[in-house]
């Protein structure tokens, strides 16, 4: 019953469109003030506040006072999935965006976003894709880099971190149903990518743009192909694995 209770006041936790509007934004790995959430939820700073204290007092999130300011974020990875799956969960509502502005932000958000610390979208299922079709990640008994892998990311410059968590694991994606990389090389490779100008973000969310330096070093160095150009796949495209070189 212990282990019920717990679980009953976590999904608490997130029954409130508030609180699920916070985490979703915080999903871009960084930190954020209680006014900056406010006013991406549209809220007053009060109520914002007594949603925070909440979300921290539970776990969800952590925070982090510097003078004055208050600066929260998500508790880690396995938060962060754990929102990204529950989102993933309820996904197919069929709601159709109310306007041109709205549609374009999701579209953005599908094709590439930060999922806290690592790529996501149809480019981070392109990645994880790619990098298993070209062999520098195995799945035949869990991911693993291969030594390949590890010396393709060696020569893109991309540093191997030593293991504080799992080096590889499937992350299943929100809009694609399918995995990305997650893990210390997943982050690695995301980290290397904001610092090497392959994604920079859109505006203030989470959404991303491939840039063409992205397109062209992330198949030089990784084989990985990635239109920055089509948001949406196209239906003539070649059937080769989603992010695998083409021939």
């Amino acid at each position: 019953m212990e282990e019920a209770q717990a679980l009953a006041g976590r999904a608490a936790l997130l029954a409130d469109r508030t609180r699920a509007a916070f985490c979703l934004a915080l999903l871009d790995g960084r930190a954020w003030t209680p006014t900056e959430l406010a006013r991406s939820a549209k809220v007053a700073v009060s109520t914002a506040s007594e949603h925070l204290d909440r979300l921290v007092g539970g776990g969800l999130l952590t925070e982090h006072r510097q003078g004055r300011h208050r600066y929260v974020r998500l508790a880690g990875p396995e938060t962060a999935g754990l929102i990204e799956m529950i989102a993933g969960a309820g996904e197919a509502t069929g709601e159709r965006p109310r306007s041109m502005a709205a549609a374009h932000r999701q579209r953005n958000l599908r094709f590439a976003r930060t999922c806290y610390d690592h790529l996501a979208g149809v480019a981070g299922v392109a990645l994880a894709d790619g990098l298993i079709a070209n062999g520098l990640v195995g799945n035949t008994d869990g991911l693993v880099l291969t030594g390949n892998g590890r010396a393709a990311l060696q020569s893109a410059g991309i540093e191997v971190p030593r293991r504080r968590r799992p080096a590889l694991r499937e992350c299943i994606d929100w809009t694609e149903r399918r995995p990305h990389l997650a893990g210390e090389i997943g982050a690695a490779i995301c980290r290397h990518a904001f610092g090497a100008g392959w994604i920079s973000r859109i505006g203030s969310g989470r959404a991303v743009r491939v840039t063409p330096a992205g397109v062209r070093d992330l198949d030089r160095y990784l084989g990985v192909v990635i239109d920055s150009a089509e948001p949406e796949r196209s239906a003539a495209a070649p059937a080769v694995p989603a992010g695998a070189r083409r021939p």
